[in-house]
């Protein structure tokens, strides 16, 4: 039992360091913004949402948002899973000084949806607080170990994400483009 349990903490140092590695390399950071996205939502749709490309290192999620005119965005993510349908998504950007984005969609209008292999459910952005952030650290640095290295270059804070599924079918409505959501209340 405790050869093959040094073994599994074995291989998880390694594919931490490759991780590392990988996040941290020149060409990544130079090429990587551009690069892997597209290749991941082409792949994740040429094989119906079970397969990206990224995958191969880090786990990888789809996430959809919508632009402040309306328009649908598909972001590819890592991301790391906290129960079977909740994540949590970091706002790295590579390291780039600007938040991304799909971050600003998130703040801007929280209802978004998920593609994880396969399977495509609604969810509900939360962004975590300093002290959330923190207690998820260990959590966050297993998904992706670069994260440190990343939040040193951008200069920023980076927002991390908690994505969880409304709580019930109802709660949860895509607003239409061009179209203004009503106030619970029906009161404008």
């Amino acid at each position: 039992m405790t050869a093959s349990r040094s073994a599994t903490e074995h291989y998880a140092d390694r594919r931490q360091r490759l991780l590392r590695m990988v996040g941290n390399s020149r060409v990544l950071r130079r090429w990587g913004p551009w690069l892997l996205p597209l290749l991941d939502r082409r792949f994740h749709r040429w094989t119906n949402g079970h397969w990206t490309p990224s995958r191969l290192l880090a786990p990888v999620l789809i996430l959809h948002t919508t632009r402040r005119d309306g328009t649908p965005c598909a972001t590819p993510l890592l991301a790391g899973r906290t129960a079977p349908d909740t994540f949590f998504v970091m706002a790295t950007n590579f390291g780039r000084p600007r938040h991304p984005a799909w971050s600003h969609h998130l703040l801007r209008d929280p209802h978004a949806r998920v593609d994880w292999q396969g399977a495509s459910w609604p969810v509900r952005a939360r962004l975590l607080t300093p002290q959330e952030q923190q207690a998820a650290r260990p959590r966050i640095l297993a998904c992706m170990p670069c994260f440190d290295d990343y939040a040193r270059t951008a200069e920023r804070e980076i927002r991390v994400f908690a994505l969880t599924p409304p709580g019930t079918a109802q709660a949860y409505t895509r607003r239409k483009p061009g179209r203004r959501r009503r106030p619970p209340s029906g009161r404008r």
